[in-house]
């Protein structure tokens, strides 16, 4: 499976980004990566990496860490297999690099549990 993650960049607190994921392949046992949950994270300078949202393969189940409700709103594209993180109200600490990754099992969280995963995309929000 490959991701391949695009959207980042400079915005000044209270601005919107886009970020967008594109999926491809398929896991080592034939499952094809329209049938995986996506996900995204973000890794801010010196810290771990923390969840943000995901959602699973038909769009029908989505999960949000809480810091980032009402904020942040991740959707889908079944036909284009590509995942969308939609950042509104950007505030500095939101600056990170942000992930996207990919598994089958659904609504998680852990990013252990995330098998795949994009190169990065880095955004940084400046007050």
């Amino acid at each position: 499976v490959q991701l391949q993650a695009s959207g980042g960049g400079l915005v000044q607190a209270g601005g919107n980004l886009r970020l967008s994921c594109t999926a491809s392949g398929q896991t080592a046992s034939g499952r094809t990566s329209n049938y995986l949950a996506l996900g995204w994270f973000r890794q801010p300078p010196g810290k771990e990496r923390e969840f943000v949202a995901v959602i699973n393969w038909d769009g029908s189940s989505i999960y949000y860490a809480d810091s980032e409700k009402g904020r942040f709103t991740i959707s889908r594209d079944t036909a284009k297999n590509t995942v969308y993180l939609q950042m509104n109200k950007l505030k500095p600490e939101d600056t990170a690099v942000y992930y996207c990754a990919a598994q089958t099992e659904g609504i998680l969280h852990n990013p252990n549990d995330y098998h795949y995963w994009g190169q990065g995309t880095q955004v940084t929000v400046s007050s």
